[in-house]
């Protein structure tokens, strides 16, 4: 009897009668229910959080910027938590909210407190306070929601963070673009400044050669004043000689009224000395006037002097403070001068006076010499005009006196006034050197601040806001995926997929006879009682597969990257699956299904079908390495998702190597049980 006849006998057998179909149909339909009713069941559960009753509290009071804008960032958050849908979010009280979550009314409840917006402003202010948002869980409505929720907050932050991040970088942006601007116009003046200076430098450089030329004039002038003093006191030894003669004329006219005697020729002598003292006198009276227009002049020129002074100040740009200060000081050295022309202007008119009456004597001696034969008749005439001028010369004695101690006053002045006109060119000539480095320095922060805003940047608004938007969020996230689950139960596909095979290929040894007792009996060849005992769970098996595999492809909507595949994959996963568990029930039987289930709960934890294998238990990792169902989920995600293939072919020899194994397994099982012991005939345990 070949295997494939022992294989028929099976089937015909499995399937005689209505029951014994239906138990084959049931049997063959436990994978397609198991894993397609888990996988429709967490299919996508991130697309319906929005079903997911949350509560979020705002309590932020919000807060004033030191600019005087509102701050209220609690609201905004609340509004677009609100708005994204992410979960069915409920705007509450805090007490509603811990109430809530207590109760089950809420899978969790998020808080933003009091200050969250002045914690968020508080590093304006350089006094940076980290903003807390408060979430409240309660593991006991669900575990996974908790975890969940710890990924909105993180995000809910990052979020924020990224905002405020971009606030403050444009507005430090913006101020830089402020600053570039203040300096160039900081360089700017400092350009107009440095003009200035320039303009100021030339007009001290004028000032400096009129103080000079002032400096030499008023030395001249002093001087000449001086020299007035000196001629002065010389005109008045003159006067006081001309009073002395003066009186001694009025003595003579006296003595010459008694005695006439040697007339005519005493009146020649009287004649010729009246001239010579007309002559001086005019000559007195020359220089007295001279000395009157000069000191006139001079207090024009100093009138003159002042104004243009004031004129090339302030084009020289001196404030007028500046100009009113120097004119002050210049009049202070005007004042002696003035003083001194009035006495001189007195002075010179009187001269004037004693240069007439001097001509006039001169007049009356020569014609007093003319009219000697009248002579006696003018004696007292001559007399009384002798006494007048002896009054004349005892006046213009003092009026000279007081010229002389004019001029003195003049000269005294005149020298205070040099002296000045050295303190100003000592002034001039400072102002000159500051100037000069202050145009220097000008220069340099002309260069500096130029130099400064180049260095300073100065970014577009187009580029501050780009900008910003990089320094909020620094580093993105390019997603390059090789090989793409659609959803989360598309994620598990493969793990449950191979799971449900497992479970599948268990329950079918629940009516399957692993060997036919008939074949052994008739001692036939353990090798085909084994691959007869094999094929008809084995097709059952493949049967599972393909249904399973349709029910997730079909009926769920999962997509397959190579459809043919994955299924003929999952098929030849199956029937290893079935060699496995056929070994074990045809070495221990009843005990070997429950070794099969101890075997499939060994595979649920360490093949890796959730998380990845890495992270189960270091006991573990030698059941991940030898055990077939690690293999069957690697090679269905690799076909489903359309990976790299690099492992298929391990994959596939792991199977293979467990179906033959198996196989094996059961063929040294068939040629033990060709001899029945007495445990055979009655078992202690059947199932």
């Amino acid at each position: 009897m070949t295997a494939v006849r022992m294989a028929l006998s099976e089937l015909r057998r499995l399937t005689a009668g209505r029951l014994p179909k239906l138990a084959v149909v049931a049997m063959l339909c436990v994978p397609m229910l198991y894993g397609g009713l888990y996988l429709y069941a967490n299919h996508d559960p991130y697309g319906r959080l929005d079903k997911v009753p949350t509560a979020v509290v705002v309590e932020d009071e919000g807060t004033t910027l030191s600019t005087g804008e509102k701050l209220s960032v609690g609201p905004q958050v609340a509004d677009e938590l609100v708005k994204s849908k992410s979960f069915d979010w409920h705007r509450v009280d805090r007490a509603e909210a811990t109430a809530g979550v207590s109760d089950g009314k809420y899978e969790f409840a998020l808080v933003l407190p009091k200050t969250f917006s002045a914690d968020l402003a508080s590093s304006a202010e350089f006094q940076p306070r980290q903003a807390t948002l408060e979430l409240t869980t309660n593991d006991a409505n669900n575990y996974l929601a908790h975890t969940i929720a710890n990924q909105v907050v993180a995000q809910v932050t990052k979020t924020v963070a990224a905002q405020v991040s971009e606030t403050a970088a444009s507005k430090l942006l913006a101020g830089f673009s402020t600053i570039h601007g203040q300096v160039e116009k900081g360089a700017a003046g400092a350009g107009q400044l440095q003009s200035g200076l320039t303009s100021a430098n030339t007009g001290v450089v004028q000032l400096q050669t009129g103080a000079n030329q002032l400096n030499t004039a008023q030395k001249q002038l002093s001087t000449g004043a001086t020299k007035l003093s000196n001629g002065l006191g010389t005109a008045g030894k003159g006067a006081s000689d001309l009073a002395s003669g003066a009186g001694q004329l009025s003595t003579g006219l006296g003595t010459l009224k008694t005695k006439t005697s040697g007339l005519p020729a005493q009146t020649k002598a009287l004649a010729t000395g009246a001239d010579q003292v007309a002559d001086g006198n005019e000559k007195i009276a020359g220089v007295g006037q001279q000395v009157a227009t000069a000191s006139s002049t001079l207090l024009k020129d100093l009138s003159t002097i002042d104004a243009g002074l004031a004129t090339s100040l302030k084009e020289r740009g001196f404030t007028q403070a500046q100009i009113n200060q120097v004119l002050a000081e210049t009049a202070k050295l005007r004042g002696p001068v003035i003083t001194a022309n009035t006495k001189i202007q007195s002075t010179s008119k009187q001269l004037n006076q004693l240069s007439t009456g001097a001509r006039q004597v001169s007049n009356g001696a020569s014609a007093l010499a003319s009219a000697t034969p009248a002579l006696t008749s003018g004696i007292s005439s001559a007399a009384s005009g002798a006494a007048k001028l002896s009054t004349g010369a005892t006046d213009l004695k003092t009026g000279v006196a007081s010229l002389q101690a004019g001029a003195s006053q003049l000269a005294t002045g005149e020298q205070q006034a040099v002296t000045g006109q050295g303190q100003l060119l000592t002034g001039v000539n400072s102002l000159a050197t500051g100037i000069g480095k202050l145009k220097t320095g000008a220069t340099e922060l002309n260069t500096a601040l130029t130099n400064g805003a180049k260095q300073i940047p100065d970014p577009s608004a187009e580029a501050r806001k780009a900008v910003a938007e990089t320094l909020g969020a620094p580093v993105g996230l390019k997603n390059t995926s090789q090989a793409t689950a659609d959803s989360y139960g598309a994620g598990l596909a493969p793990f449950f997929l191979s799971l449900a095979c497992w479970i599948g290929a268990y329950v079918l040894f629940l009516l399957v006879r692993p060997l036919s007792p008939r074949a052994l009996a008739a001692l036939q060849s353990p090798v085909r009682v084994a691959l007869g005992g094999w094929l008809p769970p084995a097709i059952f098996g493949a049967i599972q597969a393909v249904l399973v595999f349709i029910a997730v492809v079909f009926g769920l909507g999962i997509e397959a990257a190579h459809p043919w595949l994955t299924a003929g994959f999952l098929v030849l996963a199956s029937v290893t699956f079935v060699a496995i568990l056929h070994a074990l029930s045809a070495w221990f039987g009843a005990v070997g299904k429950f070794l099969g289930l101890v075997l499939m709960v060994i595979q649920l934890v360490s093949a890796g079908g959730t998380f990845p294998w890495q992270t189960i238990p270091a006991p573990l990792y030698f059941f991940h390495h030898v055990l077939p169902m690690s293999y069957a989920i690697d090679g269905v995600r690799h076909l489903m998702y359309g990976g790299s293939g690099a492992s298929l072919g391990t994959d596939l020899l792991v199977l293979v190597a467990w179906l033959v194994a198996g196989l094996t397994a059961s063929s040294l099982a068939a040629r033990k049980q060709r001899v029945w012991p007495a445990k055979k005939l009655q078992p202690e345990l059947a199932l």
